[in-house]
């Protein structure tokens, strides 16, 4: 392990003791006002400097190349999507997440082809906040992060749990690291353009949109899709 991904393992397992202390929920938004702000914050670099270039990036590719690139981060994604199920004792999906990474790195040419889509081995979403959820470890209340957005106390410890897990973590040059990471996160947000436009055009109180579409998401993920006949599922906002 170099020292990014020791770093960052470090740095998950502080929080996730941090945030086993921390208890529950003490209101339903008590930082509202804050993430109003950041909010904020975040619309603006994203209306001025990550939108107008991911709108560029989406111009100059053609669509089967970033398809492939979508593929190849996607691929390298199912390496924590595979730690996690076994954390989770989903030992079964374990198997075929593993099966589809393996299929995709080889037959795939290293992820930039899903054959394991073809071949009935679909993708699964599990990432270290559903563990923790798993595991009895209570979100605390919702908050937005500058440059990350929606996320809870949880959601931040998951994140640096993901971060540890992933393969980008250990690239030997970091400018490279960087590089890459930089790449997959302009072609997230280059996949995600039409979503945010949506979000803006349809939501009267966006701050409101975004928070519900981003608990209720979580809410379905953790539980495995089993919700509720009532609980309505919005767009995928993350």
């Amino acid at each position: 392990m170099n020292n990014t991904g020791a770093s960052w393992l470090t740095a998950g397992v502080l929080a996730f003791f941090m945030l086993v202390g921390s208890g529950n929920v003490l209101a339903d938004d008590p930082m509202e006002d804050w993430n109003r702000d950041v909010l904020s914050f975040n619309d603006g670099l994203d209306n001025y400097f990550l939108t107008p270039v991911s709108e560029g990036y989406q111009w100059v590719m053609p669509d089967f190349a970033d398809t492939g690139v979508s593929n190849f981060f996607s691929n390298l994604a199912d390496v924590g999507v595979f730690i996690n199920d076994l954390f989770q004792l989903k030992l079964v999906q374990g198997g075929s997440d593993l099966g589809r990474f393996l299929v995709n790195s080889t037959v795939g040419v290293g992820g930039f082809i899903d054959v394991a889509t073809m071949i009935d081995l679909p993708k699964h979403q599990e990432d270290f906040g559903q563990t923790l959820a798993f595991w009895g470890v209570s979100s605390g209340p919702y908050m937005v992060v500058p440059f990350v957005g929606p996320s809870s106390p949880r959601g931040i410890v998951g994140l640096i749990g993901d971060i540890a897990m992933h393969p980008l973590s250990y690239i030997g040059i970091p400018a490279a690291s960087f590089g890459a990471g930089a790449l997959m996160t302009l072609d997230e947000s280059s996949d995600n353009l039409s979503t945010r436009k949506i979000a803006e055009e349809a939501a009267l109180d966006r701050y409101s949109f975004l928070k519900d579409a981003y608990l209720q998401k979580r809410q379905f993920l953790i539980s495995d899709g089993d919700m509720p006949d009532d609980f309505e599922v919005l767009i995928d906002m993350e």
